[in-house]
């Protein structure tokens, strides 16, 4: 008898959520933004090289968070730095290394995502990653990249949960392959366009007169709007929208989006293609609420673009995409950026956090009906 009432306990205590097998990835269900074509895993991880680690703490009533880290290739980042660019779309953020990126135009870390108030602990945990491998010994400053979205309504934000242990489970176990969306990582806690959000990836290989070239993103979601899905009214027809009639609803959070590519590009054209990003934020229904903060974080993993720590040259031969070759590529992250966004909706599942709040995922059946009122999806 007393185990009977054990379990039982601890099967209420749980956070509950549908089960995963009901989730299906946007694609899955026929919805396919654009017109190019996705990479194998139709993930930031099509990008030769990157990999993705994720520790998630759903732990007890209350803590709902985690930590997701992207490794732009697998040898040492700080001696082999890659080159990126940075795009703020609102600047109501606690992102760490930004301006570094801005300024010298790379990324010398992983890139670690979390929420706003571990961001710091965070840092200091890349930092301590960076210091301990031993062909580091002599190095004297690191630059850790550090996004984040607030995720205090469902969890325990003010306790910090995140350690360096976590961050480090996160690097030692990342994967070049699938990439777990939805209430995982960074996105254990997000809310996003009035359903359940959290991590979500795409990706868009680019055909070969057009460069060949392949564009993965990664989002952290945790924002408000009007959702649109394929440009189907969704939150409307739901009635679940910012601004509704007698509808309470959060709009402001944050996004974090992470754009990888193998295309040779400078640190200029990096930050253009980050740019291309918010185009797709703003297609699913986002108009970057005054308390959100609304990052892009684009680098590029070509072996030949790569910026040694101690050079042995002056200048340098780097090939370079050109201006005139370029809207391919922001055809790409546009693409890329929406399906990750919808990603990260689809694969989000029920969830109950702090205090006893519930937040529901975007509902799959009703969502598909709307989308074929407006013809938005192939059958």
């Amino acid at each position: 008898m007393t185990r009977i009432i054990l379990v039982c306990i601890l099967l209420v205590s749980l956070p509950f959520q549908n089960s995963a097998q009901e989730r299906q990835r946007a694609r899955d269900l026929g919805i396919k933004p654009g017109i190019l074509t996705p990479g194998k895993y139709n993930a930031i991880t099509d990008v030769a090289g990157v990999s993705v680690g994720q520790k998630t703490l759903n732990i007890g009533d209350s803590i709902r968070t985690g930590v997701t880290v992207i490794l732009p290739h697998q040898g040492n980042l700080f001696k082999e730095k890659v080159p990126a660019g940075i795009f703020v779309g609102n600047g109501f953020g606690k992102s760490i290394g930004t301006t570094q990126i801005e300024e010298l135009g790379n990324i010398e870390s992983p890139i670690a995502l979390t929420n706003t108030l571990n961001a710091f602990l965070v840092a200091n945990a890349l930092v301590d990653y960076t210091l301990s491998i031993p062909e580091n010994s002599g190095i004297r400053s690191v630059n850790p990249i550090v996004g984040e979205t607030n995720d205090g309504w469902l969890n325990d934000i003010r306790g910090r949960h995140v350690t360096t242990s976590d961050v480090f489970e996160a690097i030692n176990t990342a994967s070049t392959k699938e990439v777990l969306e939805g209430n995982v990582g960074a996105g254990t806690g997000t809310n996003t366009l009035g359903f359940k959000g959290g991590i979500g990836t795409s990706s868009r290989v680019l055909p070969k007169p057009k460069g060949g070239y392949t564009v993965g993103v990664l989002v952290q979601t945790n924002f408000g709007g009007i959702l649109r899905i394929n440009g189907a009214p969704v939150g409307k027809e739901l009635n679940n929208y910012y601004m509704a009639n007698e509808v309470p609803y959060q709009v402001d959070g944050s996004c974090m989006i992470i754009i990888a590519t193998d295309a040779p590009l400078s640190s200029r054209n990096l930050q253009r293609l980050a740019r291309r990003s918010f185009l797709a934020f703003g297609a699913v229904g986002s108009f970057s609420s005054n308390g959100s903060g609304d990052y892009s974080i684009a680098f590029s993993t070509h072996k030949d673009v790569r910026i040694p720590h101690e050079p042995e040259a002056i200048e340098t031969n780097s090939p370079e995409v050109l201006n005139d070759f370029m809207s391919p590529l922001f055809l790409a992250v546009f693409e890329a950026t929406e399906e990750a966004i919808y990603n990260s909706m689809f694969m989000a599942e029920d969830i109950v956090g702090q205090k006893g709040r519930q937040m529901k995922a975007l509902p799959i059946k009703e969502t598909l009906e709307i989308l074929d009122k407006y013809k938005a999806r192939e059958n």
